[in-house]
């Protein structure tokens, strides 16, 4: 799991692109460069051949991005402060990348996920389990883990220097562990400028699945996010996969929309689903 994208910074805005995703990605718009970004962009896939340029765009620009071909797939109420909600877009240069393999799973996911929409589930951790922050001491466990649960994902975390450096950022992993045993571990991504937080990385060892591990690490996040203000927390994750869209959407979790052949992750480019919560 080395394989990784290139993520550059322009100007304020922050960018991700490689072929290992296939993508171009917008991760950090600042809306004054939009012009500048669409035009880096666009000359950036075409140069290299990327099948898809993905962006978070606050909805007051939405139509800028339309007018150049890009498409809304999923949106974000009360993204930016509390107020103006984000819509994930997507400009396809290969119209193959837009078509969704597995349709019927995808569909099947999501309405199995909705049937759990709310439940109640323990906040507690089972006796001989500890849930804590993690810290620098526990990154090469955290990595392993990584690498354990995801053969392919799209930022490095199978490398433990990826995991204490970003540790040192915006970045805060909550580890659940038995005795010192690293049992699961899930991390989320402060933009306190926009008081908002991605919740992702869930992972849980083999041994300690169907126990609920990704609820507790969730809950507590939230906790946690909410003491700080922060206003909304959001996740991008994996469309085909019922067990975490079952965990966002029993804990009161919004479906967003859907990103087509969006991420590579587990192996290959799947769709991603977007889930949404205000704290």
């Amino acid at each position: 799991m080395t394989h990784s994208d290139t993520v550059l910074h322009r100007g304020n805005s922050v960018i991700q692109h490689g072929h290992f995703n296939n993508r171009v990605y917008v991760m950090k718009l600042a809306p004054a460069e939009i012009p500048d970004i669409l035009r880096f962009t666009d000359a950036l896939a075409h140069k290299e051949g990327y099948t898809k340029i993905f962006v978070k765009v606050p909805e007051s620009s939405v139509e800028i991005f339309s007018n150049d071909g890009y498409i809304s797939e999923a949106t974000v109420p009360s993204f930016y402060r509390g107020d103006e909600p984000a819509v994930f877009m997507g400009k396809y240069l290969d119209p193959k990348r837009k078509e969704i393999r597995d349709a019927t799973v995808t569909a099947n996911v999501l309405s199995d996920a909705f049937s759990h929409a709310g439940e109640r589930t323990s906040h507690v951790s089972p006796d001989g389990f500890s849930l804590m922050h993690a810290h620098a001491g526990d990154a090469d466990d955290i990595a392993l883990l990584f690498r354990t649960v995801f053969p392919t994902y799209p930022f490095p975390i199978g490398d433990p220097d990826y995991i204490r450096e970003t540790m040192q950022g915006s970045i805060r992993y909550f580890v659940l562990k038995k005795s010192h045993l690293l049992s699961a571990v899930a991390s989320c991504e402060i933009d306190r400028e926009n008081q908002n937080a991605e919740v992702t990385d869930f992972a849980t060892s083999p041994i300690f699945r169907g126990r609920g591990f990704a609820s507790l690490l969730l809950h507590a996040m939230e906790t946690e996010l909410k003491k700080e203000g922060i206003r909304l927390a959001y996740t991008i994750c994996r469309a085909g996969f019922g067990p975490i869209n079952t965990v966002f959407a029993g804990a009161g979790y919004e479906f967003g929309g859907l990103l087509p052949n969006n991420t590579n992750i587990c192996g290959s480019v799947e769709s991603m689903n977007v889930w949404y919560k205000k704290l």
